[in-house]
């Protein structure tokens, strides 16, 4: 049996309404990423933060997670702080910014419209994180940026939504052995109506630091 990759192709055509998105923003932004963004850090890591999808103009344009947008100032402002990056975020793919013992990567890993992917498509991307963390032999702890990425997880490791709900700083310990924590997504919609501030981000950070200690 042929295994399942970590990562799509870069001209993964699983979902024709991507590929369309994609095609179109080549043309419209030529020199960007346009592809399916991999994850970034070591499979070696500890902890995986799965976000949503990339964003158009932050990953779709730099081809790093959470690179370029608001969303990825907030991040990676706080691995830094709790020892889990090293370097200065420059907002760019070669800033020599490097994770420590952390990944991030997204349940979908190409920019859909409004970034919204459908049913399908997260459905489509679905084994890529299966294989990405059967991948990590570390792994230890999940922080999930938003509901939807939540319950993708759940749903990749094949587990049920009702017995584990989302809930910001809610910290789940899954039958294997993981611990999955929750927040809500680091976008700019919500820290602007201060249903996530940065303190509130920390903390359920942390909370995942916690879990695992030994």
């Amino acid at each position: 049996m042929t295994s399942v990759p970590i990562a799509p192709a870069p001209d993964c055509a699983a979902c024709p309404r991507l590929v369309e998105f994609r095609a179109a923003n080549h043309r419209a932004y030529p020199g960007w990423h346009h592809a399916p963004v991999p994850s970034f850090g070591g499979l070696d890591a500890a902890f995986l933060v799965v976000g949503l999808a990339p964003g158009l103009k932050g990953a779709n344009r730099t081809g790093r997670p959470f690179t370029g947008d608001y969303a990825g100032d907030l991040l990676y402002a706080t691995l830094s702080k709790l020892g889990l990056a090293s370097g200065s975020y420059g907002a760019s793919a070669d800033d020599g910014f490097t994770l420590v013992g952390c990944r991030v990567t997204n349940a979908a890993r190409c920019v859909p419209p409004a970034n919204k992917p459908l049913p399908a498509e997260f459905a489509a991307c679905r084994p890529f994180l299966a294989a990405e963390i059967a991948a990590m032999p570390a792994l230890k702890g999940i922080l999930s940026l938003g509901r939807q990425s939540h319950d993708q997880v759940l749903s990749t490791l094949g587990l049920r939504k009702a017995a584990f709900p989302f809930a910001h700083g809610a910290v789940h310990h899954l039958p294997s052995g993981l611990v999955l924590t929750d927040s809500y997504h680091c976008s700019r919609y919500n820290t602007n109506t201060r249903r996530l501030t940065e303190t509130m981000f920390v903390a359920a950070v942390t909370a995942l630091l916690d879990a695992v200690k030994p």
